[in-house]
């Protein structure tokens, strides 16, 4: 070791640590004091995943973190009903923990951590009535919320994270910069229908404050004790019952979010525009949204057969009955 270190030493290079020494639990810390310098990511999420990974490779070294104990992690996860999205997010978390360590040179050399597949892109959407019958259910503080993600196809905690700030009740709905998964801030114009439903949320908010004597920033806070006034943290439970008793089960929030884009593209908003309203980053996110349904495909044949000439001829010559 002397003699290495010797070498190094004549030929100018530096002497890196005992690498062989540093343990997981250094690299984690590392990387959650990266993303918090940086706020390259959002910490939160950053967290969630480090708890599965610290749970698996507490106490390892670096240097034993190899493909094949990667694969033993995701087989583990795999084994607590993890899915494969769920596993190759948290997958891109060690990768990026191993990377930055060998940036710190804290590790000699890394790899190509490989992920797992995973399911095809979930396809699912909701029409104007199904929405309708949805927000119905749904409790009057969750209503409009809903509507706005229906419309502009905002994420969950974009719409729930909204204060009253943001809202200019003469034409606009904004973002604030850093609040959105992008990072990027955002505006869309209101449209009439959520217009007239943003004026009445905002009276409701108002009366709240009165009953409550306090002032309340949110947009959509809770309005029923006891966290009213609060903003709504988890509203899964609440939207699946409303789904359930609107006879619609299998419809998520997310879904609100692919049933804008589809509507956006169905009246024919320009897609630039349309990625500057919903927020997406890149196009191929995009277009995994814009889905098309059995409904828009029978639509679309039958104007072809309106331009294609579906004479009286062509049905005398092929026998179709009219």
């Amino acid at each position: 070791m002397l003699k290495e270190r010797e070498d190094l030493v004549a030929t100018g290079q530096p002497i890196l640590p005992r690498v062989d020494r540093i343990r997981y639990e250094e690299a984690s810390a590392d990387l959650v004091e990266h993303y918090k310098t940086t706020e390259d990511r959002e910490l939160g999420e950053t967290e969630a995943r480090l708890k599965h990974l610290d749970r698996f490779f507490a106490s390892s070294r670096l240097v034993t973190i190899t493909p094949d104990i990667v694969t033993r992690y995701a087989g583990a996860r795999k084994d607590q009903g993890a899915a494969n999205g769920t596993i190759n997010r948290e997958l891109s978390t060690l990768s990026k923990l191993l990377r930055l360590a060998a940036e710190h040179g804290k590790l000699l050399r890394t790899f190509v951590v490989k992920k797992l597949r995973e399911a095809d892109p979930r396809a699912g959407f909701v029409n104007r009535p199904q929405f309708d019958a949805i927000e119905a259910k749904l409790p009057l503080e969750l209503q409009v919320a809903a509507l706005v993600g229906y419309i502009l196809g905002w994420r969950k905690r974009e719409v729930l994270d909204l204060q009253r700030r943001n809202l200019d009740l003469t034409a606009t709905l904004r973002l604030d910069p850093g609040s959105t998964k992008n990072r990027e801030g955002r505006v869309a114009y209101l449209t009439p229908e959520l217009h007239a439903a943003l004026v009445s949320q905002v009276e409701r908010v108002k009366a709240l404050e009165k009953k409550l004597e306090r002032i309340v920033p949110w947009l959509f806070p809770h309005l029923d004790s006891p966290h009213a006034g609060t903003p709504i943290l988890d509203p899964r439970k609440a939207w699946a019952q409303a789904c359930k008793q609107a006879g619609l089960p299998e419809v998520l929030i997310h879904d609100l979010r692919r049933s804008a884009v589809r509507n956006m593209e169905k009246v024919g908003v320009p897609r630039s525009v349309a990625m500057k309203i919903s927020g997406h980053k890149t196009e191929s996110v995009y277009r995994r949204y814009a889905i098309v349904s059995d409904a828009d495909l029978k639509a679309a044949a039958a104007r072809v057969a309106q331009v294609n000439g579906d004479s009286p001829a062509s049905r005398v010559r092929f026998g179709v009955r009219s």
